[in-house]
């Protein structure tokens, strides 16, 4: 096998001595043109190259090729419709904008008419609180006036007494009182009681 490998290196050799060569690095016979040997093997591998490939690489290449179309007009398609919902959105703002003043206007007025009740309805309650207060006031000086005015009669009552049994007994001389005395065991064993 060896001696094979051998044999046809030196065929390759003499063949390439017999070759003319010009010098400047060209072996052919002719510069211009290659030999025809070298031309119809080198086709003949470029179609099998270029069948192999259409065979097998084409279908690939073309499922790949449509794939990225489908994809381009896919994301084609959702930038459109973003687009188209971006300005839907841009025009409602707008429009939201242009109301946003009469918007503004309708809140202010309803908070407004909201304080305006609530103060109003403050003012009655405070009103309907004042006049209980002075009622139960007035109720109150009323009842302790009474209270006073029974207590200094009870005061000018008990005074009074006072005054006018420490008025009789200074007036009274001995025999006066004995006699009062006598007078009043009289009556009341004659069951005849005099209340003063």
């Amino acid at each position: 096998m060896i001696t094979t490998q051998l044999n046809l290196l030196a065929a390759g050799v003499l063949q390439a001595e017999s070759v003319p060569n010009d010098g400047v690095g060209s072996t052919s016979l002719n510069p211009y043109f290659a030999p025809l040997k070298e031309v119809v093997i080198g086709g003949l591998a470029t179609l099998i190259v270029f069948a192999l490939l259409w065979k097998f690489a084409w279908p690939a290449i073309a499922k790949g090729m449509s794939d990225r179309t489908a994809r381009i007009q896919k994301d084609l398609d959702e930038s459109a419709a973003a687009r188209k919902q971006a300005e839907t959105d841009a025009a409602q703002i707008r429009t939201s904008l242009g109301d946003v003043d009469g918007e503004r206007t309708r809140l202010f007025a309803e908070a407004e008419a909201q304080a305006a009740a609530l103060l109003e309805d403050g003012r009655t309650r405070l009103n309907q609180e004042v006049a209980e207060m002075e009622a139960k006031a007035e109720a109150d000086i009323a009842a302790a006036a009474g209270r006073g005015a029974d207590d200094l009669r009870a005061d000018i009552a008990r005074f009074s007494s006072q005054a006018i049994e420490s008025s009789v007994t200074a007036s009274l001389d001995d025999a006066t009182h004995q006699e009062l005395i006598e007078g009043f065991i009289a009556r009341v064993g004659a069951g005849k009681v005099v209340t003063s």
